[in-house]
């Protein structure tokens, strides 16, 4: 599948409409800057909810013994920890990040719990590994911030070994009597926590926008289905505000 971008391409950097070459280093500023306070703001963001939706795609993920798990946009790597012990000695969990900043404080955060997982700095849109060779993708919370969001579920399904699953958590549309006061939390609240903890209001002035433009549950269902994952499904969390996908690779 081609991914060339022709010299006029534009795309999405929250409501801002930016040339496809700029916005990989714009997200990469954002995560840079954000990196060494992202666990602590994901907390207050979610009053502690964030710890509650990982640690259902892990029930969900169901990871056995022996099992090979990729975890792209693995952050400071909540997920790629849980999935660690259940793999086991003989199974292999892979963190991977486009952003070197965030790779570097999710493998030191790793190494202070005791744990030395393999880590691949790599953009998901192009992932530089074989076909067929994981049980497991996972993605949580990176997918809305890709350029080329078929492409990656592309690659993501290439690399899955035929009966393998993804995983994607992400934010997602809200219920729709909570949209009012939804929009006022991240418009309002987001950036002023932002500004007031990591010193930094747009970047995440631009998480409130990219959730806005993010696909709704339904169609990111689709896209899963049009990418040629079978059995896909979601499971909304917290009325929406967060959805977990997922599908099979046939």
């Amino acid at each position: 599948m081609s991914n060339q971008q022709g010299p006029h391409d534009t795309t999405h950097f929250g409501f801002e409409t930016v040339a496809e070459s700029d916005k990989e280093r714009r997200v990469a500023g954002v995560f840079t800057s954000v990196a060494s306070n992202y666990d602590i703001m994901n907390d207050l963001m979610s009053a502690g909810m964030h710890r509650l939706w990982k640690s259902f795609t892990i029930r969900i993920a169901n990871v056995r013994a022996g099992e090979r798990v990729l975890d792209v946009a693995a952050g400071t790597g909540d997920l790629c920890s849980a999935f660690a012990k259940q793999a086991g000695p003989d199974g292999l969990v892979l963190q991977t990040d486009i952003n070197a900043a965030m790779l570097r404080t999710g493998r030191n955060r790793l190494i202070d719990r005791g744990q030395l997982l393999s880590a691949v700095q790599c953009n998901a849109e192009g992932l530089p590994f074989e076909s067929n060779q994981f049980d497991m993708v996972t993605v949580a919370f990176g997918l809305r911030n890709m350029t080329h969001k078929d492409q990656a579920l592309h690659e993501f399904l290439r690399v899955l070994k035929p009966g393998g699953r993804l995983l994607v958590l992400e934010f997602s549309k809200v219920w729709k009597p909570l949209e009012k006061a939804y929009d006022i939390y991240s418009f309002k609240f987001l950036p002023w926590l932002g500004e007031r903890i990591a010193g930094d209001a747009d970047s995440y002035r631009y998480l409130a926008e990219s959730i806005r433009m993010h696909p709704d549950q339904d169609t990111l269902k689709g896209m899963l289905d049009d990418v040629g994952f079978v059995r896909a499904e979601y499971f909304n969390l917290s009325a929406g505000i967060v959805a977990l996908h997922r599908g099979y690779k046939p």
